[in-house]
């Protein structure tokens, strides 16, 4: 705690959320009104608790396919399934509960005339109040470093403090599974850093983390198991050391995807396709000595 007993920056009670749900796609198909099939036969397990990331080009059905978990949209094919259970019939409010989605566009999910307000929103939908709602608003604010802006329109933010605006308003409601759209677009380091301890703290507390994204970095350093998508359809599933090996770079470029820097250098001084940085130094230093 801070001195004026607020929470301190980054710290947190870990209080833990329910537990994460097992999540199944089934055969899930989607498209929009206009006939545009987006989803085609889809079919995905996750455990709760995974850390996975959905990476492809524009279009390629990711951010179609998470919204069915929140209920923003509903399969025109096959079934979604939490715990077994199908959650066509379940309706969005309850949904909130258990799964925060965290928009590309933060200027779509912004809309309260304050920092603070925006972080309670959520959390006060779920009945929260009280000592309670302010320790989460507290919290959520300081894990993404806006616990100075409570009391600024969210609009006076410039674009990265919004996308973590938007971040902290979905972490205060403290959901079982996070999504988060693309969270590192137009982040500088220190952003990005914020975004991979919120992903590590959300992880060590059990909660399943979904992320889209097109940094294939931050996937390769965040996350155990990475599904490629193309045309509506899973082209690749597995751990980033088998996705980004060189043996599926065909994939990747099929997908518009290149593998990230790490993994390119890695397969170039065999090193595999998810090297440390302490490997890197020793091939180094073992290739300065062959010189």
């Amino acid at each position: 705690m801070t001195a004026s007993g607020s929470p301190a920056r980054g710290s947190t009670r870990r209080v833990p959320p329910p537990p994460a749900p097992s999540i199944e796609f089934e055969a899930v198909s989607f498209a929009y009104p206009d006939g545009t099939r987006a989803l085609a036969d889809v079919s995905l397990r996750i455990e709760p608790g995974e850390m996975l990331a959905i990476v492809g080009q524009n279009g390629s059905g990711k951010s179609t396919l998470v919204r069915h978990l929140n209920g923003l949209l509903r399969p025109t094919g096959g079934r979604v399934l939490m715990d077994g259970t199908d959650i066509r019939p379940v309706h969005v409010a309850h949904l909130a509960a258990r799964v925060g989605l965290a928009f590309q566009n933060p200027d779509r999910q912004l809309f309260a005339g304050h920092v603070s307000a925006e972080v309670e929103f959520g959390p006060r939908n779920l009945g929260i109040r009280g000592a309670e709602l302010a320790e989460r608003v507290a919290l959520a604010l300081a894990a993404v470093g806006l616990e100075g802006v409570a009391g600024a329109n969210p609009y006076d933010l410039g674009y990265s403090r919004r996308k973590l605006l938007a971040l902290a308003s979905v972490l205060a409601m403290r959901t079982p599974v996070l999504i988060l759209d693309e969270p590192t677009t137009g982040q500088d380091a220190r952003g990005v850093a914020r975004v991979q301890d919120v992903v590590a703290r959300a992880a060590a507390d059990g909660r399943t983390v979904i992320a889209i994204s097109h940094d294939m970095r931050f996937v390769a350093e965040c996350f155990r198991r990475v599904v490629v998508m193309r045309a509506g359809r899973v082209a690749l599933d597995g751990l980033p050391s088998a996705v980004f090996a060189e043996a599926a770079w065909p994939e990747l470029r099929a997908a518009y995807l290149e593998p990230p820097l790490p993994a390119v250098a890695g397969a170039r001084l065999g090193l595999g396709a998810t090297p440390t940085g302490s490997e890197f130094v020793a091939a180094l230093a073992a290739g300065l000595r062959n010189r």
